[in-house]
């Protein structure tokens, strides 16, 4: 889907931000972007829809290369939510989203039904929030409504920077929880920024870490967690690595556990937390089982709750 091929941008100070890049990320993949501030990530991810210009190398979409693409086209197509939101304060939240389609000279009938459709996507009810502005809404429900405006024209490819950093904890969480649920419903090919490798690991199908430009390791949450590539790595992780390792039977007084009533997909109180994020990416919740019989219920909410509990009160360990 998208194609880095030994990508190096050098800034005309002499800054080079990224250097001898290599990259494949897959079509419908959650790919996340995740190192230090100043490590590269952001410019990699502001290359693919050329907010910044490749100085050497190439970068593909689906083996055709950006520079051969109208700029305009190419920007239509391929959505992109920032951590500042920018939404256009003036305009109600329906004009908001309705920009790309617009350009694209969607009908006026069918731009106003996939508003709709969106805002129900995202959670928020089309009746009671199309007709708000920007400066009515939480932190949180605008986020929502940059994701609308980046799927509004139904793009292949969504380009995320940082898009829940500047939200209050308890927003962010509930913003990953949701976007669990969301990435499945919309099949897209999204390329995800982030500095918080509890967040990377929680979202994604695979994650890039990058160090001065170059990605230092490529693999899925479990191959980070249960095989960092070397001390790097090993320290960016923390001490996540260790409560990800742990079992769901070591932390059963620390777990929320409902009563197993529904029958969800069973899995064994053996499995570790880093394997049960990995199943929670695709279910709501899961029933424990120790011995044959039902411990109780873990709900992706729960859980996510608990891995950010552990992490503000520094107790990861």
């Amino acid at each position: 889907m998208i194609t880095f091929q030994d990508v190096t941008k050098t800034y005309e100070d002499g800054t080079t931000a990224v250097q001898s890049f290599n990259l494949e990320i897959k079509e419908g993949e959650f790919f996340v972007l995740i190192g230090p501030s100043g490590c590269g990530k952001t410019t990699t991810l502001k290359m693919i829809n050329r907010l910044h210009n490749v100085t050497n190398g190439d970068i593909l979409i689906d083996g055709k290369s950006i520079s051969d693409h109208n700029i305009h086209e190419l920007r239509w197509n391929i959505g992109y939510v920032l951590q500042q939101i920018a939404l256009f304060p003036h305009m109600t939240i329906e004009e908001n989203i309705s920009i790309v389609p617009e350009l694209k000279s969607w009908k006026k009938g069918d731009i106003s039904k996939r508003v709709d459709e969106l805002l129900d996507l995202v959670g928020l009810e089309p009746s009671t929030y199309k007709k708000r502005k920007p400066s009515e809404l939480s932190g949180g429900q605008q986020q929502r409504v940059g994701v609308a405006r980046a799927l509004a024209a139904n793009p292949p490819i969504i380009l995320m920077d940082e898009p829940f950093s500047a939200l209050d904890p308890i927003s962010r969480e509930q913003l990953q929880q949701d976007f669990l649920s969301l990435k499945k419903k919309i099949q897209k090919t999204i390329v995800f920024v982030t500095h918080d490798m509890n967040e990377a690991l929680t979202l994604g199908d695979r994650i890039c870490l990058m160090k001065d430009g170059e990605a230092v390791q490529v693999g899925t949450p479990e191959e980070f967690v249960n095989n960092p590539k070397n001390d790097f790595v090993k320290s960016f992780i923390g001490n996540r690595r260790s409560i990800l390792q742990k079992t769901i039977e070591e932390l059963l007084e620390d777990l929320t556990m409902n009563s197993p009533v529904t029958p969800f997909r069973e899995v064994d109180s053996n499995l570790t937390i880093g394997e049960l994020l990995a199943i929670l990416a695709e279910e709501e919740a899961v029933t424990v089982m120790q011995a044959n019989e039902p411990l109780g219920v873990l709900s992706r909410k729960d859980v996510l709750h608990f891995l950010h509990e552990q992490s503000v009160e520094g107790r990861l360990a």
